[in-house]
């Protein structure tokens, strides 16, 4: 009994290594059967581009993104920058990695429009992966420190004022030395993208309000922010026949009677800024959002 015991153990431990040699056999087999000289298929084995080459249709697959040829690109461009800084990371305490990670994340997180939601769920666990992969903590998973940095990071890349930011932070931030549940993740990673997508077409909407001249008339931004305001507000009701009236609120016709409106009162024509008109707008949004805590 114990030799057979002894026998069940060592061909367990044995199974790992046998299971990796196997799959190096069946890599060769596949090369010299693609026409690839025994020599060649060595070489390209050691070198690991053969699991490198196979694995990248696989995330093509599972991040669908909207320009493949230039994900594979970033892909293996990824792949060379964690081989390259892995070194340096073991002389500076670790530093470089994580940074790496954060970057890793942030190019996942742009790979797919939230709107295509099986690929971009699929983008946020790797960019969830990759992050808990490069954590400094010994069990797995996202620290509050490395979530909030990354969402700052995901907002700044993307060109919107930390000013405007902030207060979405605040709400959907952790404590550092909080440990982020992927729920978690994706809600905080989702929110900063929709405020980011709402912003650009607000700045677009104030583009058209001030004709090219740099300034708009703050009544006619005060019209069009109210009407704004208005249809988040109905859009907040569950029903899904409000989404419709909400959506009708923001039809051009409906704006154009707002401003009419506003332009008729008799008040001094004062100028707003862009920038004041993003804030307002982002403030509207912000108030909708539930804070994670």
């Amino acid at each position: 009994m114990p030799s057979i015991k002894m026998a069940a153990s060592e061909k367990k431990r044995s199974s790992p290594a046998a299971a990796a040699a196997a799959g190096i056999e069946q890599s060769r087999a596949a090369l010299s059967k693609n026409g690839v000289a025994e020599g060649e298929a060595e070489f390209l084995l050691q070198a690991g581009v053969t699991d490198m080459v196979r694995g990248a249709p696989l995330r093509v697959l599972e991040a669908r993104p909207e320009k493949p040829v230039d994900f594979l690109a970033g892909y293996f461009e990824k792949l060379m920058q964690s081989r390259e800084a892995a070194p340096e990371a073991l002389s500076d305490a670790g530093d470089p990695q994580w940074q790496l990670h954060l970057d890793r994340a942030l190019w996942y997180l742009g790979l797919a429009h939230h709107s295509h939601r099986t690929a971009f769920n699929n983008n946020v666990h790797s960019a969830y992966d990759s992050l808990s992969a490069g954590g400094k903590c010994k069990k797995p998973g996202v620290d509050g420190k490395t979530y909030s940095e990354l969402l700052r990071l995901l907002c700044q890349d993307r060109g919107a004022s930390e000013e405007t930011v902030q207060p979405l932070l605040q709400k959907v931030s952790c404590r550092d030395h909080e440990a982020v549940p992927f729920d978690i993740f994706r809600y905080g990673a989702l929110t900063c993208l929709i405020l980011l997508e709402f912003l650009a077409k607000a700045g677009s909407l104030y583009d058209a309000l001030d004709g090219g001249s740099g300034t708009a008339d703050k009544r006619v931004c005060a019209a069009v922010l109210g009407t704004l305001e208005e249809a988040l507000h109905i859009a907040d009701v569950s029903p899904p026949i409000r989404y419709l009236e909400a959506g009708s609120k923001l039809r051009p016709d409906c704006l154009a009677l707002a401003m009419d409106q506003a332009l008729a009162e008799r008040k001094a024509s004062v100028a707003m800024k862009k920038d004041e008109f993003l804030k307002r707008a982002s403030s509207i949004f912000i108030a909708k959002v539930k804070p994670i805590n």
